[in-house]
């Protein structure tokens, strides 16, 4: 299912996206005799003949900034070979789209992997907050010795989203860089 409309829960936004991906996990397997589980695929069973499912959740942001690409550890002319026009000395900009997924059990009580009010929080506070309007490499202290390439850029939103989830929740970060620049990064 794959909707573009006010998420659930007070203070939504008017025009977010968000994509959620059900995998039902079956399974015609005998229980476990000491759990009376049945096994399916990983992180999921079956109780009572009730499935447990694994639910993808992505959420879709966009902001704008600039950066330079330039890497204190290499000479200026390197950096001119390696970055080439990207490597301007007044740095050039982006409009990113950044996609956030989660993945986890769909609660049997709440019908939810995660609230997705607390999930537009969290991006808020990772994303928006800290890098939209920025110079990456100027307002943002990570970037001051880290070169700010949108795979950097997709494991600094990792680390700070990872901090903020439940464990083992976060699938997926994936950056936009332009139509034809695409970063994804899973914590690897």
């Amino acid at each position: 299912m794959a909707g573009q409309f006010e998420s659930r829960g007070a203070g939504a936004s008017s025009s977010s996206f968000f994509l959620i991906l059900l995998i039902p996990a079956l399974s015609k397997q005998s229980p476990d005799p000491l759990s009376g589980r049945i096994p399916t695929m990983a992180g999921s069973s079956v109780t009572d003949g009730a499935a447990e499912r694994l639910g993808y959740i992505t959420r879709v942001q966009s902001f704008s900034a600039c950066h330079r690409l330039h890497s204190i550890h290499l000479s200026d002319e390197e950096n001119k070979r390696v970055y080439g026009k990207c490597n301007n000395p007044n740095g050039h900009g982006h409009n990113y789209k950044v996609e956030v997924t989660v993945r986890g059990k769909i609660d049997a009580h709440t019908g939810m992997v995660m609230n997705l009010t607390d999930l537009k929080a969290h991006i808020e506070e990772v994303i928006m907050i800290p890098l939209d309007h920025k110079h990456l490499d100027k307002d943002v202290p990570y970037f001051a010795k880290v070169v700010s390439t949108t795979e950097n850029v997709a494991v600094y939103i990792w680390d700070h989203m990872v901090k903020l989830l439940p464990p083992s929740l976060l699938y997926e970060i994936k950056i936009h860089e332009t139509d034809k620049n695409i970063v994804i990064y899973r914590g690897e």
